[in-house]
């Protein structure tokens, strides 16, 4: 990305107070012509910027990526600098939610880079950014399939970054610790509950308060300061670990054996008290 080139991110799930929002600020705020996806029922009023481009996408449509492609090449010539793969999900009940899930956190991705990589390849520095998940390095309770799809990510990404270091594309994965977002407000909003018949529903009232908590998050746009200021380094991390908390889950995963999280877990969330309740 050298000096006199104007400088093209694409960033998918602009949702008004979530992630993509506060990263399309910011590549703003450091040069950056900002295209910023949302999907077609989604207000567009807090992207209103002389150098923010909206674009409707779902990116679990195969049938939009070519014209989305076109619009895309009309708007930077050709060219793409960054891609943030940034629209996700977090649902984790029947087999139809998680279906939809993994469309959205991991194929949409897949399909993303499959039609854009040679805009990337024609960049002076191509850089893909996954927004990955601490979910995806430790077994958090109660969000199995949603860390499932992030650890799929995060997999997929360290290959992607050794297949497209032949054409100068650089792949980062953010392992994201909570953020305060969209995401973990509509947990709040959706009421989300067990089932009644879950074999889980001693602990309900412990999920209940799990859910309506506040946790100790980073800001958006502390988290998209941190990671615009990543993408514009010299010499790229294959791993960026950013938000709360991450510096205690790297130390964990590194040094500890794998069944510490099984000691954890157990206790924070009292898996003790399931001991005997379906027998």
């Amino acid at each position: 990305m050298g000096p006199g080139k104007e400088k093209f991110a694409l960033i998918t799930g602009c949702g008004d107070g979530g992630i993509g929002h506060a990263l399309a600020n910011n590549f703003v705020q450091n040069g950056f012509i900002v295209i910023a996806t949302l999907l077609p029922h989604e207000s567009r009023t807090h992207l209103e910027h002389a150098k923010i481009h909206v674009i409707d996408l779902d990116v679990t449509k195969e049938d939009q990526m070519i014209p989305f492609r076109s619009t895309l090449e009309e708007i930077t010539g050709g060219t793409l600098d960054v891609l943030v793969n940034n629209a996700g999900i977090s649902a984790d009940t029947d087999v139809k939610q998680v279906e939809k899930m993994f469309a959205v956190n991991v194929f949409g991705p897949m399909r993303l880079v499959h039609h854009l990589h040679r805009m990337l390849i024609a960049a002076p520095r191509g850089v893909i950014v996954n927004i990955g998940s601490i979910g995806g390095v430790c077994p958090y309770v109660f969000g199995a399939s949603y860390n499932a799809t992030k650890a799929a990510l995060h997999h997929w990404g360290n290959t992607l970054r050794v297949e497209m270091k032949p054409f100068g594309v650089h792949v980062v994965n953010i392992i994201s610790g909570e953020v305060a977002t969209n995401i973990l407000k509509s947990d709040v909003r959706d009421n989300r509950t067990l089932p009644e018949d879950s074999v889980y529903a001693p602990l309900a009232q412990l999920f209940k308060d799990h859910v309506n908590r506040t946790p100790d998050a980073m800001s958006p746009d502390d988290y998209a300061r941190g990671v615009v200021a990543m993408v514009q380094r010299r010499s790229l991390p294959a791993w960026f670990w950013h938000g709360n908390a991450t510096g205690f889950i790297w130390t964990l995963d590194s040094f500890f054996p794998r069944t510490i999280w099984d000691w954890l877990f157990t206790r924070w969330f009292k898996l003790e008290n399931l001991v005997g309740t379906q027998g």
